[in-house]
């Protein structure tokens, strides 16, 4: 496996998302903007929420990127008996040492496959929250930190509702971006008659990234230019969705915080050091539209999150000319576009 050492910039590293974007893709069939988001997500050091109905690749999708990732990978199956001892972990007393000695539970990995998150009962989803937003597990009074780098990835099902525990909004809002995998096309379905038909294609995937080039490239990311008039951009469309009449909760601080760090992560995907307005519209449905609430009467008119969001973007005005640092030419939008076109991996 190829090392980077610290100084490694954003295009010696894009070589390993080609090969996790491909492995990820030979198991998932006719669903290329579903891969792309579940890796911005990876880059933007987020977790995912796969929601939506039974047997069209939730969990194939989660395990697939996963086993594309040479680190340490966790499957919760949630039920209504999990306990939170079994995520988090439990200290046990030891006859021997005569002191307590902390077993480390399933969320001690890099990767954490949450297959049917909201079957669990609302004190066990909430183990979840210290972990997911800063990336360490209190037990006892002591605190544990989490390997980097640490993601988790959770579906659920939002048709069959009996037997389940609706996520809490604050549970919701620690996941970067919500994603469905949605029918595949007639010939997608073909294919993976022949690729399905047998073995599982995951029984072969091997690993084509290490943990550690994936640190490097968050580190990458990370640097992403991110113009004032973007940024200013990103911020008006979360605070729109605050005084939306349809809407009784809007995004919070953390989701355009959220937004900002998947933008930069897409133009990262794209080749580009620098994040556009078309970064955050891209991905302004995924990230902000699971975390709104709309009024009895939006739901009623059957308005839906993603509808309101929609609206958002048409009304928000995009900034003229936002983009690439000065200094790197004149182009689309104004001087701070550019005259290439983006390289897309």
């Amino acid at each position: 496996m190829t090392t980077y050492d610290d100084r490694a910039s954003l295009t010696d590293l894009t070589a390993v998302v080609e090969r996790v974007r491909s492995s990820v893709e030979g198991v998932i069939e006719g669903k290329p903007e579903v891969v792309r988001l579940s890796l911005t997500v990876l880059l933007a050091e987020g977790h995912l929420l796969i929601e939506d109905v039974p047997g069209v690749g939730k969990t194939m999708l989660a395990k697939a990127l996963a086993r594309s990732i040479d680190c340490s990978v966790r499957r919760i199956q949630f039920t209504p008996d999990l306990l939170p001892s079994d995520i988090t972990g439990v200290s046990i007393w030891d006859q021997q040492r005569r002191d307590f000695e902390f077993k480390p539970g399933a969320i001690f990995a890099q990767v954490v496959i949450g297959d049917e998150i909201n079957r669990a009962s609302p004190k066990t989803q909430s183990a979840l929250l210290e972990s997911m937003e800063e990336r360490q597990v209190t037990i006892d009074g002591k605190t544990y930190e989490l390997p980097s780098p640490f993601m988790v990835v959770a579906t659920q099902n939002p048709v069959e509702m009996e037997g389940t525990y609706p996520l809490p909004e604050a549970q919701r809002d620690r996941f970067m971006a919500r994603v469905s995998v949605g029918y595949p096309s007639a010939e997608a379905e073909l294919q993976m008659l022949d690729v399905h038909g047998g073995p599982s294609p995951l029984e072969d995937l091997q690993p084509v990234a290490h943990a550690h080039e994936i640190v490097k490239l968050v580190e990458a990311v990370r640097g992403v230019h991110v113009s004032e008039a973007v940024r200013r951009y990103t911020v008006d469309l979360v605070a729109a969705t605050r005084s939306h009449p349809d809407l009784r909760l809007g995004a919070s601080p953390r989701a355009t915080l959220h937004l900002l760090r998947a933008a930069k992560a897409s133009a990262a995907l794209s080749g580009r050091e620098y994040a556009l307005p078309d970064d955050v519209q891209a991905l302004a449905v995924a990230v902000l539209a699971h975390r709104l609430l709309p009024t009895a009467q939006a739901q009623l008119n059957r308005r839906t999150s993603e509808q309101v969001v929609q609206e958002i973007l048409q009304r928000t005005p995009v900034p003229a000319a936002a983009g690439r640092p000065s200094g790197f030419g004149l182009g689309r939008g104004g001087p701070d576009y550019g005259q290439q076109p983006p390289r897309r991996l």
